[in-house]
């Protein structure tokens, strides 16, 4: 039942969204996290709600399973002990807007002096070069620098922004992926890297084939709703009683649907013999599909064309989830207890490894500073006298 990362250990700068969801990834794989907080405040998501008897729900969300150490970085003493924790852990992971680390003398360039096989994880908005390096950004502000808010929403609305914060969510996701080529590159080379993520960077990695569209054709992606850009059909259709989702990806699944749906005359017909031939027709083709889907609900289309091979679903509300049997089987909702608050669900692992049960950290997520002496004692050999002299002088 060992995890991959249970020998690795993580000193956490971060805070809000990016960094702490890449945190939470390596703790869902066994790494130990020293979260670093400043005193009194903490992460700046502890004030952000929902709330639970006073405690953010989004904060323990994403920091469940880590260990807190408040220290105030102002301080030299503490910038001190800083580089004392460095000597014992494996990766320093920060995001703060670019330079910041090197004010406080915990750069990288310092750092890796102190531990030569240290990997330093680096998250921004927009990376460590280039003429924005230094510009503050927040998840929106890179949805729309980065053209994903260009191609959401209806055709012909106003600016939409993705329903979740996935700038932050991708550069943390990129963050973890580049954090693990670091490790088992280390392993070769015995010797750390620097790792260096930016928000835009990652909004442009996921626009898929609206860079491609642009550098073929020359012409600019628009939002197209629901519908798919070059699949057909490909979209959300409204049924008698909400909307269904039918997507299929090709020639042969086309063909499957008319003869399933009894309409076998729209093969028949020019406008739609092929898949290319869809797209450009795909507006003559709604009148065709929301006239078949208008005929049953929802639900008998999900049941009768998934049961039959056809990719379907109904556009499940967040709260649909929690009775969904596949979540379920995938253990992708799972209840904590946390102090104070009681039990709450929160999204579970979506990284499964055979060999494991346990799919992530149970413990609670942690209170300003609630391991402080725990993580000098482990780490730092403190003892009880020097920890009280720190608490005096309000280092920690």
């Amino acid at each position: 039942m060992r995890k991959p990362l249970e020998h690795i250990k993580v000193l956490d700068f971060t805070r809000v969204l990016a960094g702490p969801y890449c945190t939470m990834i390596l703790a869902n794989m066994g790494a130990e996290i020293i979260k670093i907080e400043r005193p009194g405040s903490g992460d700046d998501s502890r004030d952000f709600g929902p709330f639970m008897n006073g405690q953010s729900a989004y904060f323990v969300s994403i920091n469940r399973g880590k260990k807190s150490i408040a220290l105030d970085l102002k301080s030299p003493k503490a910038i001190e002990l800083v580089k004392e924790l460095v000597k014992e852990v494996d990766i320093v992971a920060e995001n703060f807007r670019p330079g910041t680390m090197e004010k406080l003398g915990i750069g990288y360039e310092e750092l890796k002096k102190i531990n030569p096989k240290l990997i330093f994880a680096t998250m921004s908005g927009f990376g460590q070069t280039g003429p924005y390096s230094k510009r503050p950004a927040y998840d929106m502000i890179v949805q729309g620098m980065g053209g994903i808010m260009s191609i959401t929403g209806e055709e012909g609305g106003d600016p939409v922004r993705v329903g979740t914060s996935i700038g932050d969510i991708t550069a943390g996701m990129f963050g973890t992926i580049g954090i693990l080529a670091a490790l088992v590159d280390r392993d070769i080379s015995g010797e750390g890297r620097m790792v260096d993520v930016a928000m835009l960077d990652g909004q442009l990695s996921i626009l898929e084939n609206a860079i491609s569209r642009y550098t073929a054709t020359g012409e600019v992606p628009k939002p197209l709703g629901a519908r798919h850009p070059s699949i057909a059909p490909f979209e959300a259709y409204k049924t008698k009683d909400s909307y269904v989702i039918v997507a299929c990806g090709n020639d042969a699944l086309w063909e499957k649907f008319c003869k399933l749906t009894s309409r076998e005359d729209l093969l028949a017909m020019d406008e739609f013999k092929t898949n290319p031939d869809r797209v450009k027709n795909v507006r003559k083709l709604k009148e065709y599909m929301t006239e078949i889907f208008g005929q049953k609900t929802t639900a008998e289309w999900d049941e009768y064309l998934n049961k039959n091979g056809i990719p379907c679903s109904a556009i499940n509300t967040v709260d649909k989830l929690f009775t969904d049997p596949q979540v379920a089987a995938r253990k992708m909702l799972v209840e904590v207890e946390q102090p104070g608050v009681g039990k709450i669900k929160i999204a579970g692992n979506p990284i499964k490894l055979s060999g494991l049960e346990e799919e992530i950290p149970k413990d609670a997520a942690p209170q300003i500073g609630e391991h402080s002496e725990l993580i000098l004692k482990k780490y730092l050999g403190y003892t009880d006298e020097q920890i009280a002299e720190l608490k005096k002088e309000n280092i920690i």
